[in-house]
């Protein structure tokens, strides 16, 4: 957290000064708390500078920009980053040559790297703001993926009458396999293990 301490002529002109000093563009992105007002005092006798503290707000997007930028750099690769933050949600897409390295097998790199950016952004940031990471659309095609696993596995499960283990999956994944067959009148379905070994297991009713 950045902030400063200072101290002009007036309360405006200690915040130009802080807008300066600390590399922010507008007031907008700084908390300013006012410790003394400036006073003009009598016949220019007793007058009074204007103390301010100025603190620059969090910036999640600007945070995530950062650390990605970084990490990047030290791979030596190339990555464009987008973010838009809605809600308290913050979206980023990343793309450029080769996304396949930051995906990973079935997706552990991306998540691993989107576990990271969630520590970066909510490192004492209030109120907690999630992530959502994702690269050549790999998050919607792996879901589409999972939800045909789904109903392939629950009508297995539905026909030999006996319960289906699903390998080991984030919660993520594992809450659209729930999803995906919570209205299914054949199979229930529910998480068994420990993290990161977790897995659903798909029984039939």
């Amino acid at each position: 957290m950045r902030e400063i301490q200072l101290s002009a002529k007036t309360e405006e002109k200690a915040i130009e000064e802080a807008i300066n000093k600390l590399n922010v563009r507008t007031a907008e992105e700084l908390d300013i708390e006012i410790l003394e007002k400036a006073s003009k005092g009598f016949l220019g006798f007793g007058s009074k500078d204007a103390v301010i503290k100025a603190t620059v707000k969090f910036n999640p997007e600007k945070a995530a920009k950062e650390f990605l930028r970084e990490m990047f750099v030290a791979m030596g690769i190339i990555v464009n980053i987008d973010t838009n933050l809605k809600d308290k949600h913050l979206f980023i897409n990343l793309s450029g040559d080769d996304m396949g390295v930051l995906i990973g097998k079935r997706g552990q790199t991306l998540d691993s790297i989107q576990y990271l950016v969630n520590l970066v952004v909510n490192k004492g940031n209030a109120p907690y703001i999630s992530i959502m990471l994702d690269t050549e659309n790999y998050r919607q095609r792996r879901k589409e993926t999972l939800e045909s696993l789904a109903y392939n596995l629950a009508k297995k499960a539905k026909i030999t009458g006996k319960k289906v283990v699903l390998e080991p999956m984030n919660p993520y994944e594992r809450r659209i396999i729930h999803s995906s067959l919570q209205n299914n009148r054949y199979v229930t379905t529910y998480s068994e293990g420990e993290e990161p070994y977790r897995n659903v297991v798909i029984a039939p009713k």
